[in-house]
């Protein structure tokens, strides 16, 4: 029921008009939200919308990463403002009163706090309830989530870039911490990314010889990220191929899974694809590639 109302609005968007929605799909989010049967874990779920990698696989060709961003994020503003009053009250029922807990009791009702913040977060005062979850958290569940919360929906603000900076500050000294630092700033949507992504390899705590820290900020930003990889422009596969042939040169294998980023180049609009195209081409070229990084380039390109 998601995916097609997402798939249509996509159309919608295409052709040039604000997408809309059936007020029982929006009005079925609070009701699934407030049930209290059901129990947090499976509420969190059943309220995550499809991801826009997955919305992509379904429309299956002609993608334009930018339409399908720009559907989701209309229906995840509709659910919120419709939803507000259900949202709220539950978001403050579901603080943490007692010390933390590994209990799945205990994670499911985080889980679903959490994604009631990625709600509430696009109304009004948004990163302000972003920061204060950010700043009383007692578990790096929340103060993750929080953090993504306000880079993904509030770039730039005084809050994110505080908590940035607090985060990065705090955990400074743990690699595996400070790849979901490194993560989450790729994750961030819009064309503009890129050029945080570029300023990032330049950080202190990122190089090209440690694997992990490649993936989390690299691999992430051209996996997982679909407006900031996809730009229009094509300058998202340009550091594509910038960095695949810089990691090739000392990880081989780690160039290989990186470079299947754009396997699915065929499902794009045309301009898109005749850009990624160019990109993969620009690597096949390159004189004395490793078996590895060949294989997957010229199966991708077949």
């Amino acid at each position: 029921l998601l995916t097609e109302a997402l798939i249509s609005a996509f159309r919608q968007v295409l052709d040039g008009n604000q997408p809309g929605f059936a007020s029982r799909l929006i009005e079925l989010a609070g009701k699934i939200a407030g049930d209290e049967t059901l129990e947090p874990a499976y509420r969190a779920l059943a309220l995550a919308l499809p991801s826009e990698a997955d919305i992509a696989r379904d429309i299956g060709k002609n993608i334009d990463p930018d339409a399908i961003f720009s559907a989701r994020e209309a229906l995840t503003v509709a659910i919120a403002e419709a939803n507000r009053k259900i949202f709220s009250d539950l978001y403050d029922r579901l603080a943490d009163k007692d010390a933390f807990s590994p209990d799945a009791a205990s994670a499911g009702r985080r889980a679903l706090r959490n994604t009631l913040l990625d709600y509430l977060s696009l109304l009004h005062g948004g990163a302000a309830l972003a920061a204060r979850h950010f700043q009383s958290a007692t578990n790096m569940t929340d103060r993750a989530a929080a953090l993504s919360v306000l880079a993904l929906r509030h770039r730039g603000s005084p809050e994110t870039v505080k908590a940035l900076a607090d985060f990065e500050a705090k955990y400074a000294t743990d690699p595996l911490v400070m790849d979901k630092w490194f993560q989450i700033q790729a994750s961030v949507p819009g064309p503009q990314t890129i050029h945080a992504v570029r300023a990032l390899t330049k950080h202190p705590a990122f190089s090209m010889a440690n694997p992990n820290r490649v993936r989390s900020l690299v691999g992430t930003f051209s996996s997982a990220n679909q407006t900031g990889f996809h730009r229009a422009d094509g300058e998202g596969y340009r550091f594509f191929v910038e960095t695949v042939l810089q990691v090739e040169r000392r990880n081989p294998q780690l160039a290989a899974r990186l470079a299947t980023a754009l396997r699915s180049w065929r499902s794009l609009e045309p301009a898109r694809q005749g850009k990624a195209r160019e990109a993969l081409l620009l690597i096949a070229n390159t004189e004395n590639l490793s078996a590895d990084l060949r294989d997957i380039i010229e199966r991708t390109l077949a």
